[in-house]
């Protein structure tokens, strides 16, 4: 995380005396974030190259040394704790989604045309892939539930697991993961919105927007076409005026709340209207 003017020191406190937007509370300068571990980002930028490559550009070779500095950094870290993608404040625990960006950024390496000659390098990536899909299988997987939890020793879900198959770690028919889907609709679904978990819902977050978009595309890959065209246009429903959509919406009071305008949402929308829309190519490899 950067300022405007490139600084990298996004220092937190709280401006008590003022009071946001509908009074919400408190209102927080800079960004505690800036300081978390965030392992997953590693996987969705290895992911975004791997992408462009297949889409036809050509990676240059600062691009390639780029990526296989990454890959070693993520070879060094994937086991350290971590915050996760919705920047959990509390104690820092191995995500089952960062985990699987962790394997990601792995396998997209492994899977590039633009292979490195270090053979050393190669032998160890196709070992570790290996390691961190047995280990998230092992210890993300809740045997009694039956079901992908949120962080390893974890008794709860959350709606990033419903990125596991769009990224292709797992098919979404995989028993284990099709179990998943069926709990978070169980569980995180309320008025055709998804939450992004319990514990979210619980503190009143509104539901998360991007994670409807993510069930319409689980949806989709099972084939479950008029069900992820439901949850589609669900989304679409919340919309302003102008199209545009915030991070999260507030179903009791029935508005748009959190960050306005969300890249995230929009950035979701579009994937999901393109992918029901016809074949494209998608992260995960189809």
């Amino acid at each position: 995380m950067y300022r405007v003017d490139g600084g990298r020191h996004l220092y937190e406190w709280d401006a008590e005396w003022l009071r946001g937007y509908g009074f919400a509370s408190p209102v927080r300068i800079g960004n505690a974030a800036a300081f978390q571990r965030q392992i997953d980002v590693y996987g969705e930028l290895i992911d975004v190259l791997h992408l462009t490559e297949r889409a036809g550009l050509q990676p240059s070779a600062h691009g390639i040394a780029v990526e296989q500095a990454i890959v070693e950094a993520v070879e060094r870290q994937w086991r350290r704790a971590g915050h996760g993608i919705w920047e959990n404040r509390g104690e820092p625990r191995q995500y089952v989604y960062s985990q699987v960006m962790a394997w990601v950024a792995i396998d997209r390496v492994l899977k590039s045309r633009v292979v490195t000659t270090d053979q050393d390098l190669l032998r160890r990536m196709k070992a570790l892939r290996e390691e961190i899909r047995a280990e998230v299988c092992r210890e993300g997987f809740d045997g009694g539930l039956g079901t992908f939890v949120q962080f390893y020793g974890g008794r709860t879900i959350d709606a990033s697991l419903l990125l596991i198959p769009l990224v292709g770690f797992l098919p979404a028919d995989d028993p284990r993961m099709l179990a998943t889907i069926r709990h978070i609709e169980r569980e995180l679904v309320h008025d055709g919105l998804v939450y992004r978990s319990k514990q979210a819902e619980e503190k009143g977050h509104g539901a998360f927007l991007a994670c409807s978009c993510w069930l319409a595309d689980c949806r989709q890959l099972l084939g479950e076409h008029e069900a992820a065209r439901d949850a589609f246009e669900r989304l679409l429903s919340v919309r302003n005026d102008v199209g545009l959509l915030s991070e999260e919406y507030d179903l009791h009071t029935r508005r748009l709340t959190g960050n306005f305008p969300q890249t995230l949402s929009h950035l979701a929308l579009v994937t999901t209207a393109l992918g029901l829309s016809g074949p494209i190519m998608q992260r995960g490899g189809g």
